[in-house]
């Protein structure tokens, strides 16, 4: 077993964590155009045709650079980040019809807390408290938008089916960490394209309709955002510790209700406004612990 890597230093984390909040940012950007393709064509087509498209995006600059640039040296880490990463991408699809909106948004903000505890278990980061705090506060931000509308014990079977996504997609995301000591995040990113989408494409194959000439500018789109969100992503678990990151990952809710009120019109309710309060406290307040720790 290798010996654990140094602390990232205050301004790495700092980076870390603006790098998170622009991942969050793209991500909620993909998740809308997203949505909307998915009422037009199957759930597993969409999600195929979008890691299909990001490594259609990134082929110019592995053409320029030479394929042998993009060799990964942990090609089996590789895989099995795919595996996993499909995995979860199964379960919260196959849920996602049955889901209402504000319970699928309450059990994916459970994801940052399944990757904090698989960091300090399995990367062996330090459990810093404060973070921890931050990450409480963050949730009960987000539990103040959604509990109005949480729906509770119905259709409970497909609500755990999503949340059994989450710990997958948190394992997924400690592999990246783990990838992230030999292989560059582009590098990463690519392979994740190329096994997702490789893996994905018999569950799209059953319901396939083709894309119109619209249809597949827009999953060009969600090429570029996701290639470059999952960029952010990895970029920040490589320089900063990931439970540092994870607090800010709340800040997508602020995110996805300002998306929500300008692309689709939904007016935020007061509650809305109350919960994006806290997380910014929140946010606010471990970036600036963060930026004090030695």
């Amino acid at each position: 077993m290798n010996d654990a890597p140094a602390r990232p230093g205050r301004a790495a984390t700092l980076r870390g964590m603006a790098w998170m909040a622009l991942a969050g940012l793209l991500f909620c950007l993909l998740n809308a155009i997203a949505r909307r393709l998915a009422q037009d064509l199957d759930p597993f087509q969409t999600q195929f045709l979008r890691y299909l498209a990001g490594l259609v995006v990134l082929l110019p600059f592995m053409v320029r650079t030479g394929v042998m640039a993009w060799r990964p040296h942990d090609i089996r880490g590789q895989a099995w980040r795919g595996v996993v990463h499909t995995a979860g991408l199964l379960l919260w699809f196959w849920a996602l019809p049955h889901v209402p909106l504000a319970d699928m948004t309450a059990i994916g903000f459970t994801g940052p807390i399944f990757i904090m505890a698989g960091a300090v278990v399995f990367l062996g980061e330090p459990m810093v408290r404060a973070r921890w705090i931050a990450a409480g506060i963050g949730f009960l931000g987000v539990m103040v938008v959604v509990a109005p509308q949480f729906t509770g014990g119905r259709d409970g079977f497909w609500s755990l089916v999503m949340l059994a996504s989450a710990p997958i997609f948190a394992a997924s995301f400690l592999i990246t960490k783990a990838l992230t000591r030999r292989d560059r995040p582009e590098v990463i990113v690519a392979w994740q394209a190329i096994t997702v989408a490789l893996f994905t494409l018999p569950f799209a194959l059953p319901s396939w309709t083709w894309p119109t000439a619209e249809q597949w500018g827009w999953f060009l789109l969600t090429g570029i955002l996701g290639s470059a969100g999952h960029w952010c992503l990895t970029e920040a678990f490589r320089i900063a510790d990931m439970s540092a990151t994870q607090p800010v990952k709340f800040i997508d809710m602020i995110w996805a209700a300002a998306l929500g009120w300008l692309v689709f019109s939904d007016v935020p309710a007061a509650t809305t406004f109350a919960g994006a309060a806290i997380i910014f406290v929140a946010t606010t307040w471990i970036a600036r612990r963060e930026a004090r720790r030695r």
